[in-house]
């Protein structure tokens, strides 16, 4: 259901590559939760985008992502306990919020972890966010704070365990399916 490129502006606002964007660190979800969902989206005819599947082979990681986001109708977030220690997840996090004024759809998924814990960086999310303070500049650190705030306070699901249905996720999506 993709639809035209835009390629204009920081974000686009009118056409778009991608249904949806997933965001998540991949070595905690790749191949359960969000491998389920990505499966589950595309078997409802969404067109989605996940690193692994379609990302262009010689083409620099960071910039196909941003790319990627920026030409996404929806961004789904999910946020699990080690989300905050890898700085990609953050990046990505602070450019699906940049692209929330332009339009873009924003779901936070709080997946096995307190979504308190991810608003306000307690737990695992403080102390990754602690040293990422010891190696990163601070004003950096800190607009990965703002946008943890942000991001978990928008309305979204939030589960213990178990199994996801995509219809869950599909009122919030606005597309005909």
């Amino acid at each position: 259901m993709a639809l035209q490129i835009n390629e204009g502006g920081s974000c686009s606002t009118a056409r778009f590559i991608y249904d949806v964007f997933l965001s998540f660190r991949g070595e905690d979800t790749r191949y359960n939760f969000t491998g389920h969902l990505f499966k589950a989206l595309c078997d409802k005819g969404f067109n989605t985008f996940i690193d692994d599947d379609n990302l262009q082979r010689g083409e620099e990681i960071s910039t196909e992502l941003l790319k990627a986001i920026k030409l996404s109708m929806i961004s789904i977030v999910v946020f699990l306990e080690n989300f905050a220690s890898s700085t990609w997840c953050l990046n990505e996090l602070v450019k699906i919020l940049e692209c929330k004024n332009f339009g873009q759809i924003i779901l936070p998924v709080v997946y096995k972890v307190n979504p308190s814990e991810v608003r306000k960086q307690e737990g695992k999310f403080g102390i990754a966010l602690t040293k990422h303070e010891e190696k990163h500049n601070k004003d950096k650190v800190q607009s990965w704070r703002v946008a943890l705030t942000k991001a978990t306070d928008l309305a979204g699901f939030s589960y213990k365990d178990g199994y996801v249905s995509i219809t869950t996720f599909l009122p919030f999506c606005n597309i005909k399916h």
